[in-house]
């Protein structure tokens, strides 16, 4: 096929497909999805697919990135072919400053690389990074290698605390996350959630409450959060509610799921609520409580309640940030959203994949989110889209998008 063919049937059959799919989530979502009576639209080039990334190299190579995107606008479904032994989890975004992020690809218990993201430059970091984490203010780094945690003022700042391990040096880290002032670090993995200090490794999820013999520490779906002025602590999983604990570890209050399994948690910038998503296979509900309610909460499982505001009823939270008026939350399905604390869904904007991390920069005006596919999304928010082929309704400017793929001679960006 000729490139110019190719070219052709990727734009209009891409362009017609953004403008259906947009077309019936617009009606479902504002006259209920039993209403709609039209077909479900196909994105049908996945056999363009291997043809178009032939021509994505071939650009890269030859420094034609921002000419190949106008003519080959990026897509995901047609894609999900060649991701098939391709692609890898991308997580840990952290934002640094100006247009620079850090992150990492591989799972918590896969060998994983970390990678600074630097104006659309990619340069791949020390190899014994297991895992790095930022604190939710005073941009404290927190660098997990072999055996210890170094906490670091500002990103190759000055050191502030090391931590050396020893009941938890074997765990894969599925989050890292320092406190403000470098005191200690609290630690996620599938093996229980621990708060580290000079002083211990103290496993504060999830606990023993009835001293069982064969009782073991292991979870799944391990999800947990500071506040941002490190007040408290929020810890869940798939077994266990969310609980609000005091920064000792102590609880001051639990919250029930109000879908299936406790899966997430986040506050708000201000700390004036926290949200908490349950999921069940795909979906999931998100539901908010407020400041005055952190210590002492008791809200229970599957009921109905003021205690509460329900935030969103749909996502399955895998990833999200919050901005000084609303949350942005990714999902598993591939969609960003913008909720404010009402619960009212400010737009959606559709990348791929199940959503593995997401940061946003100080000024809240570039978003970078990554997808289980191995692909790195940079976006400026509220700039006007840029295509005919942006499936959401937000008003959202993708600059380019890496692929970060294994067995690949490169990253390609696109």
């Amino acid at each position: 096929m000729q490139n110019t063919t190719i070219q052709e049937e990727w734009f209009s059959k891409g362009e017609r497909y953004a403008t259906e799919i947009n077309e019936m989530v617009d009606f479902g979502e504002k006259n209920g999805w039993e209403n709609w009576k039209g077909e479900e639209p196909e994105d049908k080039r996945s056999n363009l697919a291997e043809s178009v990334f032939n021509l994505l190299k071939t650009a890269n190579q030859n420094g034609d990135i921002e000419n190949f995107r106008a003519n080959f606008p990026p897509a995901h479904t047609p894609i999900i072919p060649l991701l098939e032994n391709r692609s890898q989890s991308i997580e840990q975004l952290h934002f640094i400053s100006g247009e620079k992020i850090v992150f990492m690809t591989g799972t918590s218990y896969e060998k994983r690389q970390a990678y600074l993201l630097d104006h659309g430059q990619v340069t791949q970091l020390d190899e014994n990074i297991q895992a790095i984490g930022k604190s939710k203010q005073n941009d404290v780094f927190a660098i997990a290698t072999p055996g210890k945690i170094s906490v670091y003022k500002g990103w190759e700042g000055a050191i502030i605390n090391e931590f050396e391990l020893t009941q938890t040096v074997e765990l894969g880290i599925t989050e890292l996350i320092p406190f403000n002032d470098g005191s200690k670090v609290l630690l996620v993995t599938s093996f229980g959630i621990y708060l580290i200090s000079q002083k211990e490794e103290k496993l504060i999820h999830p606990i023993n409450e009835d001293d069982e013999e064969d009782w073991t520490p292991d979870i799944d779906m391990e999800n947990a959060t500071l506040s941002n002025n490190n007040s408290y602590i929020v810890v869940g999983d798939q077994s266990y509610d969310h609980r609000i604990l005091d920064p000792e570890g102590n609880t001051l209050g639990s919250i029930g799921a109000q879908s299936s399994y406790p899966h997430f948690c986040l506050f708000a910038k201000d700390d004036s609520q926290l949200i908490t998503n349950s999921c069940h296979f795909y979906n999931g509900i998100t539901i908010g409580i407020n400041s005055g309610q952190y210590e002492g909460a008791d809200i229970e499982a599957y009921t109905e309640s003021d205690d509460y505001t329900i935030i969103d009823e749909e996502m399955r939270v895998y990833a999200g940030t919050a901005t000084k008026d609303y949350y942005i939350l990714g999902d598993a399905y591939g969609y960003i959203k913008a909720f404010d604390k009402d619960g009212k869904q400010l737009w959606r904007h559709f990348l791929g994949s199940s959503i593995s991390g997401i940061t946003l920069s100080d000024d809240e005006k570039t978003l970078w989110v990554a997808a289980h596919s191995g692909i790195l999304h940079q976006l400026k928010l509220d700039k006007g889209r840029r295509d005919t082929h942006t499936i959401g309704n937000g008003n959202h400017y993708e600059e380019f998008r890496l692929l970060i793929w294994k067995d690949e001679p490169q990253i390609w960006k696109w």
